[in-house]
């Protein structure tokens, strides 16, 4: 299975839960009079568009190079998770305001029955956070990545409603608002991953130096082609799951241009081959 292809079929099983448990939360929020589940709700609610903008931005992406995009489509995955940003971001603002407003107003303590509900909802979300960043790492998808968090933010507004609501419970009058404060909880995590994930991407966008362990392995690769004395400079840009890498290879002085150009060539294809995720490969010849 390609890479796009895994990606996809990632993107299609975060949407598929988290249609579901969205539904799930709506239903016991309302019904078990849980303000905390109504954010996580909420949250689950944006998790849907958001998986769908990373569907679309992967296929988007994955598509070739053509005349008016020579490098690819590459950078419309880090686009995308600036929009996944973006949707965090307007879920936490919503649950902070209606966590204020609840605040500010009495209401009764959430049903018991909620907290079996929240429990089995926290196992689910930690398991796809797992199981969506795993895929994401295997295929190098900053998109992906961002919807693995989605999981795990989800499992920790989750598990801070699922502390209100325990401590709603537990004890009694009075303590109601700890459901309101668990949600105020939740939405301060969901902006803290909002940033990170900002970083992540704007360091892809702006071409930030971030991989000296994938040249250490273009260095290793280069080592083991005849002809090829060193590797000078080697600077790497992450486009989509994929990068372009521009290098200096040092060859003898004192060989022919059509031999040099036979050494340039025969690097770049053994390490397309060593490195299939290098889909732009530019070197230039410094004589030695």
């Amino acid at each position: 299975m390609s890479k796009e292809q895994t990606a996809i079929k990632t993107a299609y099983f975060s949407i598929l839960g988290n249609t579901c448990l969205a539904i799930i939360k709506w239903f016991a929020g309302f019904f078990g009079n849980s303000y905390a589940i109504k954010a996580d709700a909420i949250e689950s609610t944006s998790d849907i568009f958001s998986s769908i903008f990373v569907l679309f931005g992967i296929k988007y992406s994955s598509k070739p190079a053509d005349r008016n995009y020579p490098y690819g489509y590459g950078k419309a995955e880090s686009l995308i998770t600036f929009l996944i940003v973006a949707f965090l971001a307007v879920s936490a603002s919503i649950i902070t305001y209606q966590s204020i407003q609840n605040l500010q107003q009495p209401h009764a303590s959430p049903e018991a029955w909620t907290l079996y509900v929240l429990g089995a909802i926290i196992l689910w979300k930690e398991g796809c956070y797992r199981f969506v960043l795993l895929k994401s790492k295997k295929i190098n998808s900053s998109a992906l990545k961002a919807d693995a968090w989605h999981h795990r933010s989800d499992a920790i507004t989750s598990i801070a409603a699922f502390i209100g609501i325990s401590v709603a419970l537990l004890f009694g009058k009075g303590f109601e608002y700890a459901d309101d404060w668990a949600a105020l909880f939740a939405a301060a995590f969901i902006f803290y991953n909002c940033f990170l994930l900002l970083k992540t991407a704007l360091a892809e966008i702006m071409d930030e130096h971030l991989y000296d362990d994938l040249i250490i392995s273009i260095k290793k690769v280069a080592s083991n082609v005849d002809g090829i004395i060193a590797i000078e400079k080697c600077l790497i840009r992450k486009s989509g799951m994929n990068y372009l890498v521009d290098m200096h290879a040092t060859l003898d002085a004192n060989l022919t241009i059509r031999k040099g150009h036979a050494i340039s060539h025969a690097l770049k294809d053994k390490l397309k081959q060593e490195i299939p995720e290098l889909i732009s490969i530019l070197i230039h010849i410094e004589p030695n």
